[in-house]
Protein backbone atom coordinates (compact mmCIF):
# COMPACT_ATOMS: atom_id res chain seq x y z
CA UNK A 1 0.00 0.00 0.00
CA UNK A 2 1.22 3.24 -0.86
CA UNK A 3 2.48 5.59 2.13
CA UNK A 4 -0.59 8.16 0.61
CA UNK A 5 -3.52 5.43 0.27
CA UNK A 6 -5.91 4.93 2.47
CA UNK A 7 -6.59 1.70 3.55
CA UNK A 8 -10.16 1.44 1.43
CA UNK A 9 -8.17 2.66 -1.53
CA UNK A 10 -10.22 5.83 -1.42
CA UNK A 11 -8.13 9.54 -1.69
CA UNK A 12 -6.87 10.15 1.96
CA UNK A 13 -7.66 13.09 3.96
CA UNK A 14 -5.69 14.57 6.76
CA UNK A 15 -6.46 16.90 9.59
CA UNK A 16 -3.34 17.82 10.31
CA UNK A 17 -3.36 20.57 7.89
CA UNK A 18 -6.67 22.85 7.23
CA UNK A 19 -6.28 24.83 3.49
CA UNK A 20 -8.15 27.66 2.89
CA UNK A 21 -6.71 28.51 -0.64
CA UNK A 22 -5.17 26.77 -3.38
CA UNK A 23 -3.16 28.73 -5.69
CA UNK A 24 -2.48 28.06 -9.27
CA UNK A 25 -0.37 29.46 -11.93
CA UNK A 26 0.33 28.60 -16.00
CA UNK A 27 2.56 29.48 -18.67
CA UNK A 28 1.14 30.88 -22.11
CA UNK A 29 1.29 27.44 -23.65
CA UNK A 30 -0.90 25.04 -24.16
CA UNK A 31 -1.82 23.19 -21.10
CA UNK A 32 -4.55 20.98 -19.43
CA UNK A 33 -4.64 23.39 -16.33
CA UNK A 34 -5.78 26.64 -18.44
CA UNK A 35 -8.27 24.45 -19.80
CA UNK A 36 -9.57 23.36 -16.38
CA UNK A 37 -9.26 26.73 -15.18
CA UNK A 38 -11.81 28.18 -18.34
CA UNK A 39 -14.11 25.38 -17.71
CA UNK A 40 -14.55 26.14 -13.91
CA UNK A 41 -13.54 22.63 -13.17
CA UNK A 42 -11.29 23.73 -10.03
CA UNK A 43 -13.67 25.82 -8.32
CA UNK A 44 -16.57 23.69 -8.59
CA UNK A 45 -13.78 20.90 -7.40
CA UNK A 46 -13.42 22.43 -4.08
CA UNK A 47 -16.21 25.06 -3.31
CA UNK A 48 -18.01 22.33 -1.29
CA UNK A 49 -15.04 22.21 1.08
CA UNK A 50 -14.82 26.11 1.44
CA UNK A 51 -11.23 25.70 -0.08
CA UNK A 52 -10.45 29.14 -2.92
CA UNK A 53 -8.69 28.02 -6.05
CA UNK A 54 -7.03 31.36 -6.92
CA UNK A 55 -4.56 32.72 -9.78
CA UNK A 56 -1.36 34.55 -8.08
CA UNK A 57 -2.40 37.11 -10.04
CA UNK A 58 -5.47 37.49 -7.81
CA UNK A 59 -3.16 38.81 -5.60
CA UNK A 60 -1.36 42.23 -6.35
CA UNK A 61 2.06 41.66 -4.57
CA UNK A 62 5.31 41.12 -6.23
CA UNK A 63 5.73 38.33 -4.24
CA UNK A 64 2.97 36.24 -4.22
CA UNK A 65 3.04 36.58 -8.56
CA UNK A 66 7.11 35.35 -8.72
CA UNK A 67 6.21 32.18 -7.20
CA UNK A 68 5.64 31.59 -10.92
CA UNK A 69 9.47 31.14 -11.06
CA UNK A 70 10.73 30.51 -7.32
CA UNK A 71 7.55 28.15 -5.91
CA UNK A 72 7.80 30.28 -3.01
CA UNK A 73 3.69 30.41 -2.45
CA UNK A 74 2.49 27.26 -0.40
CA UNK A 75 -0.18 25.07 -1.37
CA UNK A 76 0.31 25.88 -5.19
CA UNK A 77 0.57 24.64 -8.33
CA UNK A 78 2.38 25.11 -11.50
CA UNK A 79 1.83 24.15 -15.40
CA UNK A 80 4.31 25.18 -17.71
CA UNK A 81 8.17 25.20 -18.87
CA UNK A 82 10.32 23.53 -17.29
CA UNK A 83 13.39 25.66 -16.88
CA UNK A 84 12.12 26.99 -13.44
CA UNK A 85 10.95 24.20 -11.87
CA UNK A 86 14.36 22.76 -12.33
CA UNK A 87 16.07 25.57 -11.25
CA UNK A 88 13.76 25.54 -7.85
CA UNK A 89 14.50 21.89 -7.70
CA UNK A 90 18.15 22.65 -7.96
CA UNK A 91 18.35 25.42 -5.01
CA UNK A 92 16.50 22.85 -3.05
CA UNK A 93 12.92 24.23 -3.01
CA UNK A 94 10.06 22.26 -1.28
CA UNK A 95 8.27 21.29 -4.57
CA UNK A 96 7.60 18.37 -6.53
CA UNK A 97 6.84 17.32 -9.99
CA UNK A 98 3.90 15.60 -10.26
CA UNK A 99 2.99 15.44 -14.10
CA UNK A 100 4.37 15.90 -17.50
CA UNK A 101 3.34 16.68 -21.00
CA UNK A 102 4.67 17.21 -24.55
CA UNK A 103 3.22 19.15 -27.47
CA UNK A 104 5.55 19.80 -29.98
CA UNK A 105 5.54 23.38 -30.82
CA UNK A 106 6.78 25.74 -33.58
CA UNK A 107 10.43 26.51 -33.52
CA UNK A 108 12.64 28.15 -35.85
CA UNK A 109 15.43 30.00 -36.54
CA UNK A 110 14.76 33.34 -38.51
CA UNK A 111 16.84 35.71 -40.64
CA UNK A 112 15.65 38.73 -43.13
CA UNK A 113 16.14 37.85 -46.83
CA UNK A 114 18.69 40.14 -47.40
CA UNK A 115 21.29 38.37 -44.73
CA UNK A 116 22.38 35.33 -47.32
CA UNK A 117 21.49 33.33 -44.86
CA UNK A 118 19.39 30.58 -46.43
CA UNK A 119 20.41 27.39 -44.39
CA UNK A 120 21.87 26.84 -40.78
CA UNK A 121 25.28 25.76 -42.58
CA UNK A 122 25.03 30.16 -43.87
CA UNK A 123 25.30 30.44 -40.03
CA UNK A 124 29.02 29.85 -39.39
CA UNK A 125 31.09 33.34 -38.86
CA UNK A 126 27.21 34.79 -38.40
CA UNK A 127 25.82 36.36 -35.59
CA UNK A 128 22.68 34.76 -33.65
CA UNK A 129 20.78 36.67 -30.69
CA UNK A 130 20.05 35.46 -27.46
CA UNK A 131 18.15 37.88 -25.25
CA UNK A 132 18.88 37.99 -21.45
CA UNK A 133 16.83 39.25 -19.41
CA UNK A 134 18.45 41.58 -16.79
CA UNK A 135 15.70 42.00 -13.93
CA UNK A 136 14.25 38.20 -13.71
CA UNK A 137 16.24 35.60 -11.51
CA UNK A 138 15.37 32.70 -14.25
CA UNK A 139 16.19 33.69 -17.53
CA UNK A 140 13.94 30.76 -19.23
CA UNK A 141 13.67 31.86 -22.99
CA UNK A 142 17.78 32.77 -22.83
CA UNK A 143 17.85 28.94 -22.50
CA UNK A 144 15.38 28.10 -24.85
CA UNK A 145 17.46 30.25 -27.36
CA UNK A 146 20.73 28.45 -26.61
CA UNK A 147 19.21 25.44 -26.96
CA UNK A 148 17.03 26.16 -29.91
CA UNK A 149 20.60 26.94 -32.25
CA UNK A 150 22.79 24.63 -30.30
CA UNK A 151 20.26 21.91 -31.67
CA UNK A 152 19.89 22.76 -34.95
CA UNK A 153 23.48 23.58 -35.42
CA UNK A 154 24.10 20.04 -34.25
CA UNK A 155 21.39 18.67 -37.00
CA UNK A 156 24.51 20.40 -39.81
CA UNK A 157 27.78 19.29 -37.60
CA UNK A 158 28.14 22.84 -36.80
CA UNK A 159 29.74 23.72 -33.12
CA UNK A 160 29.42 26.34 -30.87
CA UNK A 161 32.38 28.64 -31.42
CA UNK A 162 31.46 28.64 -34.79
CA UNK A 163 29.01 30.60 -34.67
CA UNK A 164 28.91 33.76 -32.92
CA UNK A 165 26.38 34.31 -29.78
CA UNK A 166 25.65 37.77 -29.21
CA UNK A 167 23.88 39.04 -25.90
CA UNK A 168 20.56 41.41 -26.56
CA UNK A 169 20.07 43.03 -23.29
CA UNK A 170 15.98 43.39 -22.15
CA UNK A 171 15.45 45.33 -19.08
CA UNK A 172 11.74 44.49 -19.15
CA UNK A 173 10.61 41.75 -16.54
CA UNK A 174 9.13 38.86 -17.64
CA UNK A 175 6.33 39.83 -15.61
CA UNK A 176 5.09 42.86 -16.35
CA UNK A 177 2.26 44.98 -14.10
CA UNK A 178 -0.41 43.03 -15.28
CA UNK A 179 -4.44 43.84 -13.51
CA UNK A 180 -5.42 41.74 -10.62
CA UNK A 181 -7.23 38.66 -11.52
CA UNK A 182 -8.99 35.84 -9.85
CA UNK A 183 -8.64 33.47 -12.71
CA UNK A 184 -5.99 35.17 -15.12
CA UNK A 185 -2.71 34.51 -16.26
CA UNK A 186 0.61 36.60 -14.91
CA UNK A 187 0.85 37.87 -18.03
CA UNK A 188 -0.65 41.24 -19.81
CA UNK A 189 -1.15 41.52 -23.96
CA UNK A 190 1.61 44.15 -23.78
CA UNK A 191 3.80 42.06 -22.29
CA UNK A 192 3.33 39.15 -24.22
CA UNK A 193 3.42 41.31 -27.27
CA UNK A 194 7.27 42.56 -26.65
CA UNK A 195 8.40 39.41 -25.91
CA UNK A 196 10.84 39.04 -28.12
CA UNK A 197 10.70 42.89 -29.06
CA UNK A 198 14.55 43.38 -28.16
CA UNK A 199 15.61 40.82 -30.65
CA UNK A 200 13.73 41.28 -33.86
CA UNK A 201 15.01 45.35 -33.44
CA UNK A 202 18.10 43.84 -33.62
CA UNK A 203 17.61 41.97 -36.31
CA UNK A 204 16.36 44.36 -38.00
CA UNK A 205 19.11 46.73 -37.00
CA UNK A 206 21.71 44.46 -38.44
CA UNK A 207 22.82 43.80 -34.82
CA UNK A 208 22.70 40.05 -35.57
CA UNK A 209 21.96 37.99 -38.36
CA UNK A 210 19.52 35.67 -36.86
CA UNK A 211 17.26 34.89 -34.29
CA UNK A 212 15.27 31.99 -32.37
CA UNK A 213 11.26 31.73 -32.19
CA UNK A 214 9.14 29.72 -30.68
CA UNK A 215 5.25 29.38 -30.55
CA UNK A 216 2.33 31.16 -32.00
CA UNK A 217 3.88 34.40 -31.21
CA UNK A 218 7.01 33.25 -33.51
CA UNK A 219 4.90 32.41 -36.31
CA UNK A 220 3.68 35.28 -36.29
CA UNK A 221 6.93 37.27 -35.74
CA UNK A 222 8.68 35.15 -38.70
CA UNK A 223 5.32 36.92 -40.96
CA UNK A 224 5.18 40.43 -39.70
CA UNK A 225 9.25 41.10 -40.38
CA UNK A 226 9.06 38.90 -43.78
CA UNK A 227 11.70 36.37 -42.43
CA UNK A 228 13.10 33.71 -44.10
CA UNK A 229 12.90 30.44 -42.03
CA UNK A 230 16.84 29.54 -42.16
CA UNK A 231 15.11 25.86 -40.06
CA UNK A 232 12.00 25.03 -38.35
CA UNK A 233 12.53 22.17 -36.13
CA UNK A 234 10.09 22.21 -33.19
CA UNK A 235 8.54 19.05 -35.53
CA UNK A 236 11.93 17.54 -35.88
CA UNK A 237 11.43 13.62 -35.99
CA UNK A 238 14.07 13.48 -32.85
CA UNK A 239 13.07 14.49 -29.65
CA UNK A 240 16.13 15.76 -28.69
CA UNK A 241 16.44 18.42 -31.27
CA UNK A 242 12.45 19.52 -30.63
CA UNK A 243 12.88 19.10 -26.86
CA UNK A 244 13.42 22.31 -24.96
CA UNK A 245 11.71 24.76 -21.76
CA UNK A 246 8.45 23.15 -23.11
CA UNK A 247 9.04 19.85 -24.07
CA UNK A 248 7.88 18.73 -21.75
CA UNK A 249 5.71 20.84 -19.45
CA UNK A 250 5.98 20.42 -15.91
CA UNK A 251 3.20 20.24 -12.94
CA UNK A 252 4.54 20.75 -10.20
CA UNK A 253 3.26 21.53 -6.82
CA UNK A 254 4.25 22.15 -3.41
CA UNK A 255 5.87 19.50 -1.55
CA UNK A 256 4.41 20.05 1.72
CA UNK A 257 0.96 20.43 0.51
CA UNK A 258 1.43 16.62 -1.01
CA UNK A 259 2.80 15.47 2.17
CA UNK A 260 0.29 16.63 4.30
CA UNK A 261 -2.53 16.59 2.12
CA UNK A 262 -2.21 14.22 -0.47
CA UNK A 263 -5.99 14.09 -1.06
CA UNK A 264 -6.25 17.47 -2.28
CA UNK A 265 -3.44 17.17 -4.85
CA UNK A 266 -5.03 14.44 -6.26
CA UNK A 267 -8.52 15.96 -6.47
CA UNK A 268 -6.34 19.27 -8.57
CA UNK A 269 -5.09 16.98 -10.72
CA UNK A 270 -7.91 14.81 -11.15
CA UNK A 271 -9.56 18.07 -12.43
CA UNK A 272 -6.40 18.66 -14.81
CA UNK A 273 -7.02 15.25 -16.36
CA UNK A 274 -11.01 15.96 -16.72
CA UNK A 275 -9.86 18.88 -18.36
CA UNK A 276 -7.23 17.04 -20.89
CA UNK A 277 -10.85 14.36 -21.19
CA UNK A 278 -12.84 17.45 -22.48
CA UNK A 279 -10.29 18.74 -24.95
CA UNK A 280 -10.05 15.47 -26.90
CA UNK A 281 -13.59 15.95 -28.24
CA UNK A 282 -13.17 19.67 -28.12
CA UNK A 283 -10.41 20.83 -30.79
CA UNK A 284 -11.46 24.03 -31.80
CA UNK A 285 -13.31 25.39 -28.50
CA UNK A 286 -9.34 24.48 -26.85
CA UNK A 287 -7.62 26.02 -29.65
CA UNK A 288 -9.25 29.13 -29.63
CA UNK A 289 -8.76 29.10 -25.67
CA UNK A 290 -4.62 28.48 -26.10
CA UNK A 291 -5.09 31.12 -28.02
CA UNK A 292 -6.44 33.56 -26.15
CA UNK A 293 -4.03 32.85 -23.50
CA UNK A 294 -1.18 33.43 -25.88
CA UNK A 295 -2.20 36.25 -27.14
CA UNK A 296 -2.83 35.85 -30.81
CA UNK A 297 -5.36 34.56 -33.51
CA UNK A 298 -7.00 30.75 -33.38
CA UNK A 299 -4.87 30.98 -36.77
CA UNK A 300 -1.62 31.04 -35.47
CA UNK A 301 -1.97 28.88 -32.71
CA UNK A 302 -3.94 26.31 -35.10
CA UNK A 303 -0.60 26.29 -36.84
CA UNK A 304 1.88 26.62 -34.43
CA UNK A 305 0.85 23.38 -32.02
CA UNK A 306 -0.02 20.68 -34.82
CA UNK A 307 -3.64 19.39 -35.81
CA UNK A 308 -3.10 17.26 -32.47
CA UNK A 309 -2.56 19.22 -29.91
CA UNK A 310 -6.18 19.11 -28.23
CA UNK A 311 -5.30 15.37 -27.53
CA UNK A 312 -1.69 15.11 -26.07
CA UNK A 313 -2.32 17.23 -22.94
CA UNK A 314 -2.92 14.97 -20.37
CA UNK A 315 -0.63 14.90 -17.82
CA UNK A 316 1.87 11.48 -17.10
CA UNK A 317 4.55 9.77 -15.85
CA UNK A 318 5.69 8.51 -18.68
CA UNK A 319 9.37 7.18 -18.81
CA UNK A 320 10.05 8.88 -22.18
CA UNK A 321 8.62 11.94 -20.36
CA UNK A 322 11.06 11.75 -17.54
CA UNK A 323 13.97 11.01 -19.58
CA UNK A 324 13.33 14.08 -22.38
CA UNK A 325 13.30 16.17 -18.73
CA UNK A 326 16.16 14.49 -18.09
CA UNK A 327 18.01 15.90 -20.92
CA UNK A 328 17.05 18.86 -20.54
CA UNK A 329 18.29 18.86 -17.02
CA UNK A 330 21.33 18.28 -18.40
CA UNK A 331 22.01 20.86 -21.23
CA UNK A 332 20.47 23.41 -18.35
CA UNK A 333 23.60 22.83 -15.70
CA UNK A 334 26.05 21.87 -18.86
CA UNK A 335 25.56 25.94 -20.14
CA UNK A 336 25.23 27.38 -16.25
CA UNK A 337 21.44 27.41 -15.98
CA UNK A 338 21.09 26.16 -12.96
CA UNK A 339 23.25 26.20 -9.96
CA UNK A 340 23.77 22.42 -8.99
CA UNK A 341 23.02 19.00 -9.99
CA UNK A 342 20.16 16.52 -8.79
CA UNK A 343 18.56 13.58 -9.21
CA UNK A 344 15.71 13.92 -11.02
CA UNK A 345 13.62 10.99 -9.22
CA UNK A 346 14.66 12.81 -5.85
CA UNK A 347 11.36 15.47 -6.97
CA UNK A 348 9.42 13.43 -8.97
CA UNK A 349 6.17 12.22 -6.88
CA UNK A 350 4.02 9.72 -8.69
CA UNK A 351 1.02 9.69 -6.09
CA UNK A 352 -1.22 12.39 -6.58
CA UNK A 353 -1.32 11.09 -10.28
CA UNK A 354 -1.81 7.50 -8.76
CA UNK A 355 -4.70 8.27 -6.89
CA UNK A 356 -6.41 10.98 -9.43
CA UNK A 357 -5.94 8.12 -11.86
CA UNK A 358 -7.85 5.20 -9.58
CA UNK A 359 -10.80 7.96 -9.19
CA UNK A 360 -10.86 9.55 -12.68
CA UNK A 361 -13.57 11.21 -14.22
CA UNK A 362 -16.05 10.18 -11.31
CA UNK A 363 -18.36 12.65 -9.60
Amino acid sequence: MDKFEARDGSLPSSSRTDISTLWYTRCPVPTASSVAVHLGLLTREFEADGIAVRSLRASAERGVRESHFDHSQANSFREGGNTPPLWNCAKRADIVIIGLTWVDEYQAILALPESGIRTVEDLRGRRVGVPVRTSDQIDFFRGMAVRGYLSAMRTVGLGRDEVEFVEIPVTESYLGDATVSNDGQLWSGGNRARRQQADAFALIRGQVDAIYTSGAAGLQLGAFLGAHEVMEFGFHPDPEVRGGNEQPVVLSASAALVRERPDLAARYLRQVLNAAEWAESHREETIQLFANEIGTSFEWADAAYGPDVHRKLRPSLDEELVSALDVQKAFLLEHGFLPADFPLDSVIERTPLELALARAFTA
